[in-house]
Parts: structure tokens; C-alpha cells; sequence
């Protein structure tokens, strides 16, 4: 019966993260894979491939609902998903051949996550996100290719609209999101959404939607790598489907009205604690720290 405990255990954490996903703007792998290499014993190629389905679960459960509000702008999306895709691939080829082709691989994919998580909070800690950013200037691509967007916001009760800039210097940072995103599993909206808020100047609401969009297109890609390499196991994926598929259509309907700050220590608490975690799991692989 261990089976049935580990597929209970991953229904109810996918659940929780479901939900909060959503909220704050992550697809879900940020938070799934480094939980769970923390505290499941299953391959680290698993956990990665696993993680990837989660993000793009979660996000597929709640973009139709942020683009029927007008929240998600596919204008934004069709740019920055052309550099995200190739990147994303080639993260996912290289992350399963450290893991291969170094003998201690896994404990050295365990610490570059742990570190990654590190800044990853370092983003959500200093980055100041601004709900309704004002642009002073548009790029001559951005005004090209005519990037802006409207929607209701039921906070100010009336129509806002905006406009985006700044595309050129976003694209190579779309390409670094991708490319880590692909190696370690994580989803990539927490990048996404302060490369769209802060360098883009997209509303804060819009950046964690359209954040949403991009990774169900850039995670399919990746997962193909580990799905190709057979490096996707039943056992963690079902239960997680499902539990994240019900948390993030709770999670949408709660993003759409509340505002994701609230959520923002919360996660920023969780990413910490797993960061810790996979360091030291990372480190006993190596045989530089004592088990947990």
C-alpha cells in the first residue's frame, strides 16, 4: 500500500499548490519540483519531467479563464514564446545529461536547483512589482508590433488600458527563463512576471496572466525532451494532474478578484524551504552533509 500513500500525498500538496499558482503568477513546477525531490524519493529525471506537466497543467487549467477576462495578451505572448521554446529544449537535453553523464549528476541538479531557488527569492523579495506601471517611452518593436491590450478591473471599476515597451532587452531574458526552466523542471512565472512588469511595463494582473499562457506553450516543448527520454513516470504525474487541474481553476477565480500580493509571502516562505532542503539532499549526495 506504500503506492497509495505517495499518490494520496501528491494529490493533496498538488492541490495546495494549484491553488496558489495561479495567484501568484508560477505554473505550479516552482514550487512541485523542489518539494518534491525534498521530500519524495524519486528520480530527480522524474521529479524534472513531472514538474514541467505540472506547470503546464496548472496553467492550462487557468489561462482560458485569465483570456476570456482579457487579463492574458497573446500580443505580448507570440513574441517572447519564439525565444522561450528553443531555449526551453535545450535546457531539458542538457539538464538529463548531467544527470547522466556524471556519476553524482542528481546531487549536482539538487544543488543548482536549491541555488536557483535562492534567486528566485531574492526576485520576489526586492523586486518592487508596480500594479499599474507608467510608461514614459515605447521601443520603436513594441510600437511596431502594436502591444497593448485592455480589461475591467473590478478594483477601480472601469476599463483600464496599457501599453508595453522595452521588448528588446526582454527577449534575452525570456531566452535565460527558458533555458532553466527546461534543465531543472520549474515552470518558468517566476520570471516571467517581473521580466513583463518591470522591464515590459505590463500591469501586474496582466504580467501574471500572460505569464500563464507562456508557459502552457514553452513546458509543452520541454517536455517532450524528458518524455522522449522516458523520463516521465505514472505514478507521480496522475495524482498530481489532478490534484493541480482542481486547485488551479479554484486559484484563477480567486486571482482574478484578490490581489497577489497577498499570496507573495507565502510563496516566497516555501521556495526558501525547499531551496534549503535540496541544497542540503544535494550536498549528503556528494557526501558534504550529514542526512536529514
Amino acid at each position: 500500500m506504500d503506492w497509495l500513500m505517495w499518490v494520496l500525498a501528491l494529490f493533496f500538496m498538488t492541490l495546495g499548490i494549484g491553488i496558489v499558482a495561479p495567484i501568484a503568477g508560477v505554473g505550479g513546477g516552482v514550487l512541485f519540483t523542489p518539494l518534491t525531490m525534498a521530500f519524495y524519493p524519486f528520480s530527480t529525471d522524474f521529479i524534472r519531467g513531472a514538474g514541467l506537466v505540472m506547470a503546464m497543467t496548472s496553467a492550462l487549467s487557468s489561462a482560458p479563464h485569465f483570456a476570456k477576462k482579457g487579463l492574458a495578451n497573446l500580443r505580448i505572448l507570440a513574441p517572447v514564446v519564439i525565444v522561450s521554446i528553443i531555449f526551453s529544449i535545450l535546457g531539458g537535453i542538457i539538464g538529463l545529461w548531467v544527470t547522466n553523464a556524471f556519476p553524482q549528476g542528481k546531487s549536482y541538479i539538487k544543488i543548482g536547483l536549491g541555488l536557483i531557488l535562492f534567486v528566485v527569492f531574492l526576485v520576489y523579495l526586492f523586486s518592487k512589482r508596480v500594479e499599474f506601471p507608467q510608461i514614459a517611452h515605447i521601443d520603436p518593436i513594441s510600437e511596431k508590433l502594436d502591444i497593448h491590450g485592455m480589461w475591467y478591473e473590478p478594483s477601480l471599476n472601469k476599463v483600464v488600458e496599457y501599453r508595453t515597451t522595452n521588448l528588446l532587452y526582454a527577449l534575452p531574458a525570456f531566452a535565460g527563463v527558458g533555458f532553466i526552466a527546461g534543465m531543472f523542471g520549474l515552470g518558468a512565472g517566476w520570471a516571467n512576471v517581473p521580466v513583463l512588469n518591470l522591464v515590459m511595463g505590463a500591469p501586474l494582473k496582466v504580467a501574471t496572466s500572460t505569464s500563464m499562457m507562456i508557459i502552457t506553450i514553452n513546458d509543452a516543448a520541454a517536455c517532450w525532451v524528458y518524455m522522449a527520454r522516458g523520463a516521465m513516470l505514472a505514478l507521480i504525474i496522475v495524482p498530481s494532474v489532478l490534484g493541480i487541474t482542481i486547485g488551479a481553476r479554484i486559484g484563477a477565480r480567486i486571482a482574478v478578484k484578490s490581489r497577489p500580493k497577498s499570496i507573495k509571502y507565502l510563496v516566497m516562505a516555501i521556495m526558501l524551504f525547499a531551496a534549503i532542503m535540496d541544497i542540503w539532499k544535494g550536498l549528503h549526495g556528494l557526501g558534504l552533509a550529514p542526512p536529514i
